[in-house]
């Protein structure tokens, strides 16, 4: 047990809690709405507008409740707990129930120790009236109840959020990788081609000056020393799968995705302008993007015949688009856990460019992407 309240002790916040918004004033309009009702409502109530007027003063401290969740339970709990001192009653106001929306903000946004201090505040005031006389046992045991449903909410969905916060960090990481790999792969071919032809130009240069060769040997350090440098770098990357020296795949790999496949619809392939000259990161970004839509599109595509790629190169960029001619599904994105849009944003945006997907504008799929040329 003091492992868990250490590790709970040490809980950071998460981080940007979202500021106040529309919703939030709305919210609170809405309470002071209903407790001006309430008090005119029920005249029979014991000092109303004593109850009624605390519950407005105390009604701001939803609007920060994300922001400082401590200091707003600490506020409405403490007043709450000492205003019945006034009246020698409970308050028995309905409309104080939006205390439970500082519960769960505390729980949900708040740092462990926030969330360690407000549930003692809680557990106070919730005691002191108890003891005090101004609850009974079955109201007590019930707003006891109640409580811990609302601020178990906000704990699940706390650590729902970061579960899903660092799958997404995990895509990242893992497009990242790719990323490193396939750079890796392209400037190990090249350089492993200035090896080869420094070697040759050493094996024939006995009659060529010394300078020559001495360039030659200088080439053949250099470019032996920056492999085994990016080799070891990039060891470091790759736990499980050995170095490959083949190139990288570029712009003109695209033709090898197009075809009609005895499962799923066909692929059509179309390059316009010049794509010769692409800087390897960005042909690969854009074989890797096409890919892996091509690829969401067989998979996710209902009732597809037709799959299209296009690709058009002017001076300053390149853009790509993937369609389908599908079903229309606007929840599609979300049916593999949205992280593989995810890696594809990612990959895009490491080489300076975009990546957008959502539905078509009649039916099917659509995924486009811009990166620059340079």
């Amino acid at each position: 047990m003091p492992g868990l309240l250490r590790s709970v002790w040490d809980e950071p916040s998460p981080a940007a809690p979202p500021a106040r918004v529309w919703r939030d004033w709305v919210l609170v309009g809405g309470f002071a709405l209903a407790i001006v009702i309430e008090v005119l409502a029920r005249p029979g109530l014991p000092w109303r507008w004593f109850a009624g007027g605390v519950a407005l003063a105390v009604l701001p401290t939803l609007l920060w409740r994300r922001t400082y969740p401590l200091r707003m339970v600490a506020i409405a709990f403490v007043v709450c707990g000492l205003a019945p001192l006034v009246t020698g009653r409970d308050l028995g106001l309905n409309a104080f129930v939006y205390v439970l929306f500082l519960a769960y903000a505390l729980l949900r946004w708040g740092s462990g120790r926030e969330v360690l201090a407000g549930c003692a505040i809680i557990a106070a005031k919730l005691l002191f009236s108890l003891l005090v006389g101004y609850m009974p046992w079955s109201d007590a045991f019930g707003a006891f109840g109640v409580l811990f449903a609302v601020t178990a909410l906000g704990a699940a969905l706390r650590y729902r959020t970061r579960a899903r916060q660092r799958e997404l960090d995990q895509v990242k990481l893992l497009e990242r990788e790719r990323l490193a790999r396939d750079l890796h792969d392209t400037v190990a071919h090249h350089v492993s081609a200035m090896i080869i032809r420094a070697q040759a130009g050493l094996a024939t240069a006995a009659s060529d000056p010394s300078a020559a060769t001495d360039a030659l040997r200088v080439i053949e350090a250099e470019a032996s020393r920056a492999l085994a440098e990016m080799r070891g770098i990039v060891k470091v990357l790759r736990t499980d799968e050995p170095v490959d020296l083949a190139p990288a795949p570029r712009v003109a790999d695209l033709h090898g995705l197009a075809g009609r496949h005895v499962l799923g619809p066909a692929v059509e392939v179309a390059v316009t302008g010049d794509v010769e000259d692409l800087p390897s990161p960005v042909g690969t970004a854009l074989y890797r993007l096409a890919q892996e839509s091509v690829t969401n599109a067989r998979r996710h595509a209902r009732n597809a015949t037709r799959i299209e790629v296009s690709v058009v190169a002017d001076d300053s960029s390149v853009r790509l688009r993937v369609t389908d001619d599908g079903e229309a599904a606007p929840a599609r994105a979300a049916s593999s856990g949205g992280f593989g849009l995810a890696g594809m944003v990612e990959r895009a945006g490491l080489v300076g460019g975009t990546c957008e997907a959502g539905p078509g504008p009649g039916r099917g799929w659509t995924v486009t992407a811009v990166l620059p040329r340079s």
